[in-house]
């Protein structure tokens, strides 16, 4: 595909029959040459647990400014635990977890308790400070998680898909944080234990790297990451509200990434099951 022109119009059509029902879907797509696919990119949807994506750089900006360590430790109390996403709510009191560990929770399986503890840690103002630095201008961080959505009128966490395709550009060029945070980060996106969305029909072969993260809350379905094959990049960030149910919402993100394989050239998916 180097210096051809992308055939986008595959995944104009998936992202209008999945529209067809009254669900919107917002797409930012940047292919190995830079070039984009967009659609709805800078509405605002609410962010679920893909806001975990500029908490975790935060955190890790503050790692390299040695405020804090990876390895320091943190104690897991009643009140640190949240409904929602995640194991450590079901966790004994008493638990010593790393920074780290919580990092990893916070990414790999989305556990809200880990989340608010780093919240605490970070301030939620620094992270939408770090946002606003970044370039993420239609996005923000304002309220802690919860397990469900906000009431309306209160504050919710927003998004764009286009910020969060900027973000993930950032971790993988090595410019979100130092070089070595950066490579940690994308370490934790590769954690990922969700495979229903960007990597639907990716097939587990040597030599693919990928990674993401994933956010589910009320109709809000959507996934943030990339894959990696031969030296090229997809970045992904997908965005989906008002589908029927989850499931079909997670069909549409797979099959946009599968149509994105197969016009970008970057990998052959699995056949449509």
């Amino acid at each position: 595909m180097m210096g051809e022109q992308i055939e986008w119009m595959s995944l104009e059509r998936i992202a209008e029959a999945a529209e067809g029902e009254g669900a919107v879907v917002g797409v930012t797509i940047v292919a190995p040459n830079g070039e984009r696919f967009c659609r709805h990119q800078l509405r605002q949807f609410r962010a679920a647990s893909t806001v975990k994506i500029p908490i975790m750089i935060a955190i890790y900006r503050q790692i390299d400014r040695g405020e804090l360590s990876p390895e320091q430790s943190f104690v897991l109390a009643a009140p640190d635990k949240t409904p929602g996403s995640g194991e450590l709510q079901f966790l004994h009191d008493g638990i010593v977890l790393t920074l780290d560990d919580l990092i990893s929770l916070m990414i790999s399986i989305s556990d809200n308790t880990a989340t608010n503890m780093l919240i605490d840690l970070a301030g939620l103002d620094h992270v939408n400070a770090t946002m606003r630095a970044l370039g993420m201008t239609g996005s923000g961080l304002n309220r802690k998680m919860k397990g469900v959505p906000s009431q309306p009128g209160d504050p919710e966490n927003w998004a764009t898909p286009d910020d969060y395709a900027r973000v993930m550009a950032a971790i993988l060029d090595g410019t979100a944080a130092s070089a070595e945070s950066c490579a940690r980060m994308i370490t934790m996106l590769e954690r990922q234990v969700s495979e229903g969305r960007i990597a639907r029909y990716l097939p587990k072969t040597e030599g693919i790297r990928w990674g993401s993260k994933t956010g589910t809350i009320g109709d809000a379905t959507n996934d943030v990451g990339f894959i990696e094959a031969n030296g090229r990049r997809l970045i992904m960030s997908f965005f989906c509200e008002g589908f029927v149910n989850t499931h079909l919402a997670e069909q549409a993100i797979g099959e946009l990434s599968r149509a994105a394989m197969l016009v970008t050239g970057l990998v052959q998916p699995l056949p449509v099951s």
